[in-house]
């Protein structure tokens, strides 16, 4: 029996001044940059489609567009402008509406439905489409909500980029079961494709919140369903980093397992493809006021193999000082080959790599714009 040739890698960068693929061969040992695209542009977040391998989604914000979505269905030789953007409906005369500010968030439906694609938004805004991203409407279970206004924090509180929805994750196994992200507001599920939602906080503690454990309001930077083991869920918070099996509904802080010298607090949480156990971190300063930016300036991933029992400290290859990385939530992502090959983004403009599940790391680019987006997909030439 003949072994199946691994596919080549590309990395999909979305970045405050445009959008860059980077693309690997399949020993993932020697990367070649494309031309940049749509140069100027600020791209939240750049994606592809699992189900074809070919169409690409770009959540982008243009000077004379304004908030848009770019797709292209030949990986990214042709590119057109969605037909009807996400938009939340107009106001009556004489009351405040809600205008999308930036799309923050991409992605793809069920395996079941294709051309289905999810998006989130800035201010807080659910949008699903039917056609591979050409015509978008809001879904109306979260955005008419008459709870909404309750479950998003007031501009007043919003994180200082404005509050988002994000995290939007489909079960594998059932098209109608959604959980999505709230910065801030909290984690919030679906059994309905969107109809109805229910908060998912049990077990959160926030000490921002007048109440640490109330029920919403809580600062989710990111969540990840894995998708072998559906009913496993992670999350890095605000204040700290959290594991739930779906069957318990209650979050298990799993970020006071760190050693006691490193921060929980950061924006990127990423898991092994095929691992329930194995998920990957990149702390960030968490004193106040907050740095944000790697402890004492040295860089490092801290991996758990045994779902946040125990962390390992990953820092071979990256700077031993004055290393002061940001690394935002959607600029952490992994592929799924064999060993997992773990990507992270800058805000710097580099582009870091390891192809030992985060032993040693390799800059494979420097001097691109500010990095918010790193996609990791295998890719059909």
């Amino acid at each position: 029996m003949s072994k199946i040739a691994p596919s080549p890698i590309a990395l999909l960068i979305g970045t405050r001044k445009g959008a860059f693929i980077l693309r690997g061969d399949k020993t993932r040992r020697t990367w070649k940059m494309a031309d940049g695209l749509f140069i100027g542009g600020v791209i939240h977040h750049f994606v592809m489609d699992p189900r074809d391998q070919r169409t690409l989604l770009m959540a982008a914000s243009t000077g004379h567009l304004g908030p848009t979505i770019f797709r292209s269905m030949d990986f990214g030789k042709t590119w057109q402008e969605a037909k009807q953007p996400p938009a939340f409906p107009r106001a009556r005369e004489g009351e405040k509406g809600l205008v999308v500010h930036h799309n923050f968030w991409l992605s793809p439906g069920h395996v079941s439905e294709a051309g289905v694609w999810y998006a989130g938004s800035s201010p807080p805004g659910l949008f699903r489409s039917e056609d591979n991203g050409e015509t978008w409407e809001g879904v109306a279970g979260f955005n008419a909500n008459p709870l909404r206004a309750t479950w998003v924090s007031p501009d007043d509180e919003a994180p200082p980029g404005g509050a988002t929805l994000h995290s939007i994750m489909i079960d594998p196994r059932d098209a109608k079961h959604m959980y999505l992200g709230l910065s801030s507001g909290g984690a919030f599920e679906s059994t309905n494709q969107g109809a109805t939602w229910s908060p998912l906080n049990q077990g959160l503690v926030s000490d921002f919140l007048p109440v640490p454990d109330a029920p919403i309001g809580h600062d989710v930077h990111l969540m990840r369903l894995h998708p072998a083991r559906p009913d496993r869920l992670y999350q890095q918070n605000h204040c700290g980093v959290y594991r739930m099996d779906r069957a318990d509904g209650v979050w298990i802080n799993i970020g006071k397992n760190l050693p006691k010298a490193v921060s929980d607090h950061s924006f990127p949480i990423v898991v092994h493809p095929r691992d329930p156990e194995t998920a990957w971190l990149f702390p960030l300063d968490g004193s106040f006021p907050l740095g944000r930016v790697s402890p004492k300036g040295k860089p490092a991933t801290y991996v758990t193999h045994n779902a946040g029992k125990t962390w390992k400290r990953q820092d071979q290859g990256f700077p031993r000082a004055h290393g002061w990385f940001t690394v935002k939530r959607q600029a952490l992502s992994v592929d799924a080959r064999k060993p997992v090959g773990v990507y992270l983004g800058t805000t710097g403009g580099e582009i870091w790599a390891s192809r030992t599940e985060g032993e040693t790391w390799t800059r494979l680019a420097t001097s691109l714009p500010e990095i918010y987006s790193v996609e990791a997909v295998a890719w059909q030439r």
